[in-house]
C-alpha cells in the first residue's frame, strides 16, 4: 500500500474514533510528504528544528507543524512563527521562552506539557508531581501567550503490552485529573497526545486523542 492510500486508511479509522493523526515525517523527504499531504493530511510532526526549518520554507504553507521532539530553549526563536503545537514542553524555562518568543510574533503558541512516563532515563518529561508545581506556580499564571492544550507521553519501548498499557491509563488519569483541577472551564484543554506505531492502538484504547504515526505511514527508516 502507497503513502497516499495508508493516510486514507488510517485517517477514515482514527476518524471514526475522533482521534487526530500527526504524520511523523521526521528524516523524510519532501516528496514522501507531499505524498500523504496530497492524499489530505496536513499535521505532520517533525522531531528536529533545523529539519523542520527545511521542510517549511519548500512545502505548502497550509500545513500544520508539530515539534515532537525534544526542544531546546534557544532554538524556540525560530518555530515560534509558525508552529501549530508543541508537543515536548518539559519544564516552565522552556514554557517563558516559548512565551517571549510568541510575544514578539503577536501570537498565542499551544503547548503539550510533556510527561515522563516510560521506565527508560533517556526519554524526556515531567513527573506528575513536576506538572501539578508548574501548573501552580505564579511564573505559570503570568504567562500570555502560551496555551496548555494537554498532555504527551511516550511509553517505555516494550514488547509487554500490560505495562504500556498502564503507563497510558496512568496519563489518562493524570491529564482528567488536571483538567478537572485547572482546566475545568476550559474547553480547549482537549488533546492528549500518546501513542505511536508500535503502540497506537492501546493508546487509542487508553483514551488518546491524538497518536503520531511514522513507520506506519511511510514505512521504516
Amino acid at each position: 500500500m502507497d503513502i497516499a492510500d495508508q493516510v486514507k486508511t488510517i485517517e477514515e479509522g482514527l476518524r471514526r474514533l475522533d482521534v487526530k493523526l500527526i504524520a511523523v515525517s521526521k528524516t523524510k523527504p519532501a516528496e514522501e510528504i507531499l505524498e500523504a499531504y496530497h492524499a489530505g493530511q496536513r499535521a505532520f510532526g517533525e522531531n528536529v528544528v533545523q529539519e523542520l526549518l527545511g521542510k517549511y520554507e519548500i512545502l505548502p504553507k497550509d500545513i500544520d507543524w508539530h515539534l515532537i521532539g525534544h526542544l531546546q530553549s534557544n532554538k524556540v526563536k525560530y518555530i515560534a512563527p509558525f508552529i501549530t503545537l508543541i508537543h515536548s514542553v518539559d519544564s516552565l524555562k522552556l514554557l517563558k521562552e516559548i512565551d517571549k518568543q510568541a510575544k514578539k510574533h503577536n501570537r498565542v503558541i499551544d503547548c503539550l506539557l510533556q510527561v515522563h512516563i516510560a521506565t527508560e532515563d533517556t526519554k524526556f518529561g515531567l513527573d506528575h508531581v513536576e506538572v501539578i508545581e508548574l501548573l501552580r506556580s505564579a511564573e505559570f499564571m503570568e504567562l500570555t501567550h502560551v496555551r496548555i492544550r494537554g498532555l504527551m507521553g511516550i511509553a517505555t519501548n516494550t514488547p509487554n503490552q500490560k505495562e504500556v498499557k498502564e503507563e497510558f491509563r496512568e496519563l489518562k488519569a493524570l491529564f482528567d485529573g488536571i483538567k478537572a483541577s485547572f482546566f475545568k472551564d476550559e474547553a480547549s484543554f482537549d488533546t492528549l497526545s500518546m501513542g505511536m506505531s508500535a503502540d497506537y492502538n492501546i493508546a487509542i484504547e487508553q483514551g488518546s486523542t491524538m497518536v503520531r504515526l511514522g513507520s506506519t505511514i511511510f514505512g521504516g527508516r
